[in-house]
């Protein structure tokens, strides 16, 4: 059953992101709501945790606040990661659109003021990355240095 359709995630991905990006403004201090997964989520969230990389798309990792190893950060505007989010109801819609970046299938939403949000499909946990509109130029080079980590820490499956 197919959730949602794929795209690559070349040359033509690339240039619907770029055409998408909008205007937002950015400030000082990041902070992101923290999931209350189950407790098996919340241990594979502690793994992913373990195996995030110090950087993402050459930026350095500054994790936001409150502090948890559910949620990660990289850069300023940050490149957010949240673990054990809910499943997205844009899942459900078979026209949603989705890419693959290696071995990691991804849900692809727009958000306000350009910045886009990436959930993990298929895996045990759901794992969402938020890419604010200055990263967003970048394409999927944040996915590409997360992909590895997701799938050493995330099991192929379907979340609790």
């Amino acid at each position: 059953m197919n959730l949602f359709r794929h795209r690559p995630a070349g040359l033509p991905s690339l240039a619907l992101l770029l055409l998408a990006v909008g205007c937002s403004s950015a400030d000082g201090d990041t902070s992101a709501a923290v999931p209350s997964p189950s407790a098996s989520v919340t241990k594979l969230c502690r793994n992913l945790d373990e195996a995030l990389p110090s950087t993402v798309d050459d930026l350095g990792r500054g994790d936001p606040s409150p502090a948890s190893a559910l949620t990660a950060g990289w850069g300023n505007p940050a490149i957010i990661l949240r673990c054990g989010v809910e499943r997205p109801e844009k899942m459900s819609d078979e026209n949603a659109d989705g890419v693959e970046v290696d071995g990691v299938g991804w849900l692809l939403e727009e958000r306000d003021g350009g910045a886009f949000r990436f959930t993990t499909t298929l895996r045990r946990a759901y794992v969402e990355v938020t890419i604010p509109k200055d990263h967003a130029e970048d394409g999927m080079a944040p996915l590409v240095d997360l992909a590895p980590s997701v799938k050493k820490a995330i099991p192929e499956g379907i979340a609790d």
